[in-house]
């Protein structure tokens, strides 16, 4: 997996195809776990031969090594029959691997309406960041129980994670391919900034229409117009009046994470002095908390909003 495909080739050439099909299924299963440890791997490198390692040669996945090489080694019907042995294989190992190879809005979809431990059973059988995805989708109330449920995993026994791998396996053909349907919040995010692109007028006009039928959409609308995001988009001299308020502090939180594309915006729009501040600030700042930074990015973004509802905020959409 340390060579590039062309090598590889040649190399399992020699070899019989009861051993190719062998290496196939540990690479098989190598490719659904993600990758193996890094200092692992570079330490099985290093025993085989440091001067094998071909650094212009890409990292090949089981993908390209069915498409690549196996067929040019025992032929495209021989190499499916192989492909079919080497799921059978790999899923007999971990039936959770076409859990963890679906994307998270199949998952989610999949999962909807699933007893707690199911969810739960899922949920742990993930990476951590896909499955913080899934669970940041669920409802409140799956969530909830779903994360109590996670706390006594190890009284399931074996045969019933088995055949919830196989229950949610066979769910998931069922949404192959599909997405979660778009949050109000993105469909709002859409019609703000069609009406921020209108002559101011037409756009209050029709702000006002949404106002006389829910105040609290008019609200959200207006604020959506101008989010975080759109900070590489402030014209310099608009977000220069706006940064000239905040404090070092509150801008060494605020930029906490944040977009390189952000961060240098921000950086050019204030004096020398000023970053040499906000470099100080963030060089003794600690980790802060999610609320925090929140609250410090809307120390920005909220005179910006302010500024353009007043009509005096230039805006460069590309």
């Amino acid at each position: 997996m340390g060579l590039d495909s062309r090598t590889a080739n040649e190399l399992l050439k020699t070899l019989p195809s009861d051993d190719v099909q062998e290496v196939a299924v540990e690479m098989a299963q190598l490719d659904a776990m993600g990758s193996i440890d890094k200092k692992e791997q570079e330490k099985i490198i290093r025993e085989f031969h440091s001067s094998l390692r071909n650094e212009e040669g890409a990292r090949f996945t089981m993908k390209s090594f069915m498409n690549e090489i196996l067929v040019n080694i025992v032929g495209q019907e021989k190499a499916e029959q192989i492909q079919s042995q080497i799921n059978s294989a790999t899923q007999k190992r971990d039936p959770f691997i076409p859990i963890r190879n679906a994307s998270t809005d199949e998952l989610v979809l999949a999962l909807e309406g699933e007893h707690a431990q199911t969810i739960a059973v899922v949920l742990s059988e993930l990476p951590p960041e896909k499955s913080q995805e899934v669970l940041s989708n669920l409802s409140d109330e799956a969530r909830k129980k779903a994360v109590c449920k996670m706390t006594n995993l190890e009284l399931v026994r074996p045969e019933v994670k088995q055949r919830i791998a196989s229950m949610i396996s066979e769910r998931l053909k069922n949404f192959k391919g599909e997405t979660l349907p778009e949050k109000r919040e993105q469909t709002l995010r859409k019609l703000a900034v069609m009406l921020g692109g209108l002559n101011s007028v037409i756009s209050e006009q029709l702000l006002e229409e949404i106002n006389k039928h829910d105040e609290q959409t008019c609200k959200m609308v207006r604020n959506l117009m101008i989010v975080w995001d759109d900070i590489p988009s402030i014209a310099d001299r608009s977000l220069q009046e706006i940064l000239r308020e905040v404090e070092s502090s509150k801008l060494a939180i605020a930029l906490f994470g944040a977009d390189e594309e952000i961060i240098q915006k921000i950086r050019s729009n204030i004096s020398e002095r000023g970053v040499e501040m906000l470099d100080e600030e963030m060089s003794l700042m600690q980790e802060p908390l999610e609320n925090e930074i929140t609250e410090a990015r809307e120390a920005i973004v909220g005179p910006l909003r302010k500024a353009n509802e007043e009509g005096t905020l230039r805006i460069n959409r590309g």
